[in-house]
């Protein structure tokens, strides 16, 4: 049957999940396979049964600590077992959490810190340094508990506790009845924040435990699967993947960081199905010259975060044998909202895919945001569903901005073909105007990536008092590809493009300054744009 002939809601019919608290998703799946293995960690492998085992250990020993339900825990590690472990153990309690970026510096620290109102935080010995400075820089006086990872008690802090000593001084007995209804907040995530101070985000345990089952309905994970995970635990990315995969009793293996041979290694070792990317680790393997037969294993290799450049995708696909898919999903989503077909004839690598189980999308009119639009006519997506956020931490206006009716106005650019799947353009706030015609910075740069001198791009508009904006762009060239120049590259892309497309100058830049997840910050270079300008007037 063709894919035009199938229709789009045959992929993604309803589904009855549990409406349960966060924390039962592994209870349950420990229940069911007690003695399989949850986590893999350098040479520690815990079960199900000892993965909560010492979550009941910490909630237990939170609850010694004096937190309770309401109260907020920041976590300041990098990916490592006590992560996960003491997210779920503050979830029982119904102690909502903050993750924490761990490349913060002491005024982003003292910021989430001090917004959130945590009164603990779960810190990595290692940036214990950090935290001192914060405290002796900044007044924070609902931050109580101080809890480190390792065995020995940290010195001079009589308010901190090692991660070993609230472990073995608990009882690994389920802990005190709390009663969490799943509208109840669970996490509190602070959103990239390319622009001012990150925004705190409201989930509550259904939306997590909602979208933790969309995302292993609609990828068909299961216990067999084993995943590698080294994207940032404190993303909310990581986060879905950590739960997803003990929600559907797989095992997943935990890397503090991405490095690339080491993870090909791991692939080899562990026999892993599953291989989490952001775009830059795309472009990382496609263009590494090294075997990747170690990935035999893997069956996707699945990327998110941010939109996935054509070019090292199918360069990758052609390298090895599995999958390259992409998804879609944000912090205010919990954050998964669409994932490609199961059937693998189906996928499409250029879409994001469809909608995940009950989630309902609109392509409304950028200017009133009410018109519902026609299929390949770009607009703002707009989403409804059980993972959508309740709404911005102490942040009404942005709150009402984003959510209307039960909607979440994501702020991003796309439309949905005939078939129903879906494509990303841009983002709403970095559409680039010319002339009064709206351009997507993203579908240049995807275009400037084609050019086989380039390696990297980001393009933004400069103001113009003819135009309003022109586009601009910035990229990395490759090795070996010195001699190209920047009208070489003009040339190329402004024969494959609309007049009002067109590039209208090119920057040759040593690297694109991106967050830990992909997204290009286009912020940055403006900011640099302006600063130039300023100093030619003065």
């Amino acid at each position: 049957m063709s894919q035009k002939m199938i229709a789009p809601e045959l992929f993604r019919p309803p589904v009855d999940f549990p409406d349960v608290p966060y924390d039962r998703l592994l209870r349950m799946a420990a229940e069911r396979h007690p003695d399989r293995t949850a986590m893999i960690y350098h040479d520690v492998h815990l079960t199900y049964r000892e993965v909560v085992s010492m979550v009941n250990c910490v909630a237990n020993g939170l609850h010694k600590l004096g937190l309770r339900k309401g109260d907020r825990i920041c976590l300041l590690t990098l990916n490592r077992p006590e992560y996960t472990i003491t997210f779920i153990a503050a979830a029982t309690m119904g102690i909502v959490v903050s993750p924490m970026n761990p490349a913060y510096k002491e005024r982003e620290v003292g910021y989430q810190l001090e917004n959130s109102e945590a009164q603990a935080i779960l810190v990595q010995r290692e940036l214990l340094p950090l935290l001192q400075t914060v405290l002796a820089q900044k007044s924070l006086p609902n931050l109580k508990h101080i809890i480190v990872t390792g065995d020995t008690e940290p010195e001079g802090m009589p308010n901190a506790i090692s991660f070993s000593r609230l472990i073995h001084e608990s009882s690994p007995k389920h802990p005190p009845r709390v009663d969490i209804s799943t509208d109840d907040l669970v996490a509190l995530p602070y959103s990239s924040g390319t622009t001012g101070f990150p925004k705190g985000t409201l989930l509550t345990h259904r939306n997590l435990t909602s979208n933790n089952l969309q995302f292993t309905t609609a990828l068909r994970a299961n216990l067999t699967d084993v995943a590698l995970i080294f994207l940032p635990f404190y993303h909310i990315y990581g986060v879905m993947l950590t739960g997803s995969f003990l929600a559907c009793g797989g095992t997943q293996v935990i890397m503090e960081r991405f490095d690339l041979l080491q993870s090909l290694e791991l692939c080899e070792k562990h026999a892993v199905t599953y291989y989490f990317v952001v775009p830059p680790i795309v472009l990382a393997l496609a263009n590494a010259p090294v075997d990747l037969s170690k990935m035999k294993s893997v069956k996707y290799i699945f990327s998110g975060a941010a939109p996935l450049p054509m070019d090292p995708a199918r360069k990758l696909q052609e390298k090895c044998n599995a999958l390259v898919v992409q998804g879609y999903g944000m912090t205010e989503a919990s954050p998964l909202t669409h994932a490609q077909p199961a059937d693998p004839a189906l996928i499409r690598i250029d879409s994001v895919g469809m909608p995940v189980h009950n989630t309902e999308q609109k392509i409304v009119d950028i200017e009133t945001g009410t018109r519902e639009l026609p299929p390949g006519e770009d607009g703002e997506i707009i989403i409804r569903g059980p993972q959508i956020m309740q709404g911005y931490w102490k942040a009404p206006e942005e709150t009402a901005n984003a959510l209307r009716d039960g909607w979440l106005y994501t702020g991003d650019i796309g439309h949905v073909d005939a078939d129903g799947y879906t494509y990303i353009v841009d983002r709403k706030k970095e559409m680039i105007k010319y002339k009064g015609f709206g351009i997507a910075p993203a579908e240049l740069e995807s275009l400037l990536m084609e050019h086989p001198a380039v390696l990297d791009s980001a393009v933004i508009g400069i103001p113009d008092d003819e135009a309003g904006e022109l586009p601009k762009g910035y990229v990395v060239i490759r090795k070996g590809f010195e001699d190209v120049t920047a009208d070489d590259i003009l040339s190329f892309a402004n024969g494959k493009l609309a007049g009002y497309k067109k590039v209208h100058m090119i920057e040759f830049i040593a690297a694109i300054p991106k967050v830990a997840s992909g997204k290009i910050l286009r912020r940055e270079l403006k900011d640099m744009e302006k600063a130039r300008r300023a100093a030619k007037e003065q």
